[in-house]
């Protein structure tokens, strides 16, 4: 007989396809995992109130991790079932910058050379937003040119301070995952542990065969994001379930 405490530790293994770049990953920071075994009940009923036998239908196995570290390898193996590629689909926000004096009033942002799409841009002295056009002509009118990043302002905003958001790409850091419209019935399985221990006593669990039905991004004010995994286990090809390990 043991005690636990804490949260304890998730991992989970892609086990659908093979080769390099597919491992272990855990789930950072883990917050909380229920993981719950339930059946159905078959009760035999005769002519009285109660059933005189029952017995176990159909039964499944659930879970639920919730984890605080944002990892894109765990998302694309686990939940997607994709492949990930180098670098980034980042996002600069609200960045400073200056409308030039004089023509053209063109402004090129820090990220112009792997510029991805526009966010907008707002005056910084008010937050006022400015209307994107083909040909800016008055104040409060910019256009873009996508394949360069660069923006361009009418001569009514000369010297202008402004506030610029837009999307970029970078290769030298993180991974981008291509989220596709794949055909219906494709499903990554992954085999998922469970450990936890207290005073030098563990419980461990091992589901070998696991797919992931949903996965939350909640965020809030003045709080941590929760990610959250929702998950089923069935059994593998073997016929196994998985092991429980205890201390008596």
């Amino acid at each position: 007989m043991q005690l636990s405490f804490g949260s304890g530790a998730l991992w989970g293994e892609r086990t659908d396809v093979s080769g390099s770049g597919v491992g272990p990953r855990q789930f950072g920071v883990l917050q909380d995992i229920q993981i719950d075994f339930d059946w159905t009940d078959k009760e035999l009923y005769g002519q009285l109130q109660f059933p005189v036998a029952i017995a176990r239908g159909q039964g499944k196995i659930t879970g639920k991790a919730k984890f605080a570290q944002i990892l894109g390898l765990l998302y694309s193996d686990i939940f997607f079932g994709l492949s990930p590629a180098n670098g980034q689909f980042a996002v600069s926000q609200l960045e400073a910058a200056s409308v030039p004096a004089a023509t053209p009033f063109a402004v090129t942002p820090a990220n112009a050379a792997s510029y991805n799409d526009d966010l907008g841009v707002v005056y910084a002295s008010n937050g006022k937003r400015f209307n994107r056009v083909s040909t800016p002509s008055t104040a409060g009118q910019y256009s873009i040119n996508f394949s360069t990043g660069v923006y361009t302002f009418s001569a009514a905003d000369a010297s202008a301070a402004v506030l610029l958001s837009y999307t970029y790409d970078t290769v030298t850091s993180g991974s981008k995952l291509a989220i596709t419209n794949q055909p219906v019935g494709t499903t990554p399985t992954f085999k998922t542990t469970f450990y936890t221990s207290y005073n030098g006593n563990g419980t461990a669990l091992r589901l070998n065969a696991c797919t992931a039905n949903k996965l939350s991004f909640p965020t809030k004010v003045d709080t941590w994001t929760i990610n959250e995994l929702d998950f089923s286990a069935f059994a593998d090809a073997s016929g196994t379930i998985g092991y429980l390990s205890t201390v008596e």
